[in-house]
């Protein structure tokens, strides 16, 4: 079976525990792992915006890497992110995550350095180049500060350069026009970044999710996705008419919190809340959640029955 056909379903960005002393935390980091897989998830995708990758070190990404994969055991197919701010740096990410054992990388446009869409192709061809592993483009202009336009993913396919897609724009027509231009071919996947329209972008078409929330609750996205899957649309909606409610979480630590931070910050409090992982703190400079916050994050899992 090719890597497009296994790449399918929930595969969640994995969060990066931390140390009280903002070390890693690996015996916290392969709890994350069995949450994930004993949820369900069809993958993983390790080191990417919800890993807070680019805080990480080349050291700790490979050591991140090791200990995920060794975890994993090839239980479900694993990708890493090498985003970085220009070509070279993510070719190193890439042949440190190849030597890993990962099974595909994902590659966004460059950041901070300002690139064409041009270049951004030339971009995922020197990778390409270079890396004998199947790509994905991550399309996420809040972060990178460049959207993938639509003709650009066409050339990327056409090129044969990439796999699939996780679009992570906030453009929902834009990304239900590619559904729809790349309906007929089999060898390309097209992921929704967004936890809180899942249902309807596999009805449309998608292949899956790659939600962060799902760090915090995997077996509810996994029935969100069968159920979509199986035309069950009554059940699908139900599964995330819940999940955007537990969604909600994320806006409660705006504006004292970056709104990325606060996204990751409650996850982390939920899973440390759920005895996942030690400690919920991000690297600096993102503040830890308000105490306020934390504790209505704490009732919040007690009505979704994610606490005992």
């Amino acid at each position: 079976m090719s890597f497009s056909n296994q790449l399918k379903g929930i595969v969640p960005p994995v969060v990066t525990p931390y140390t009280r002393d903002n070390q890693v935390d690996f015996k916290s980091l392969r709890r994350v792992v069995r949450h994930l897989i004993d949820g369900g998830v069809h993958g993983l995708f390790m080191l990417g915006s919800t890993s807070e990758c680019v805080l990480l070190g080349e050291d700790e990404r490979r050591a991140l890497l090791d200990c995920a994969l060794e975890e994993v055991n090839g239980q479900v197919p694993v990708v890493a992110g090498v985003m970085d701010t220009a070509t070279d740096m993510c070719l190193r990410h890439a042949r440190q995550a190849k030597a890993a054992g990962v099974q595909g990388l994902v590659v966004t446009a460059p950041f901070y350095t300002r690139t064409s869409q041009a270049e951004t192709i030339d971009h995922f061809r020197f990778i390409k180049d270079e890396i004998t592993l199947p790509l994905v483009a991550y399309d996420i202009p809040v972060c990178v500060g460049l959207k993938l336009q639509r003709d650009t993913i066409h050339q990327l396919v056409d090129e044969g350069l990439v796999v699939a897609l996780k679009d992570s724009s906030g453009d929902e027509g834009n990304f239900r026009m590619l559904l729809r231009d790349f309906q007929g071919n089999p060898n390309f996947r097209l992921f929704t970044g967004s936890e809180i329209v899942v249902d309807s972008a596999i009805l449309a078409g998608a292949h899956g999710c790659v939600p962060g929330l799902g760090n915090v609750d995997p077996t509810a996205y996994v029935r969100l996705y069968e159920a979509a899957m199986a035309g069950r649309l009554a059940d699908a909606k139900r599964e995330q008419d819940r999940l955007i409610d537990l969604f909600q979480m994320v806006f409660w630590s705006v504006p004292a919190v970056s709104p990325g931070a606060s996204g990751v910050g409650s996850f982390k409090v939920a899973m440390q809340q759920m005895g996942i992982i030690e400690n919920s703190a991000m690297r600096r400079p993102n503040r830890a959640l308000p105490e306020a916050v934390q504790t209505r994050i704490h009732a919040h899992l007690m009505i979704h029955q994610l606490l005992t």
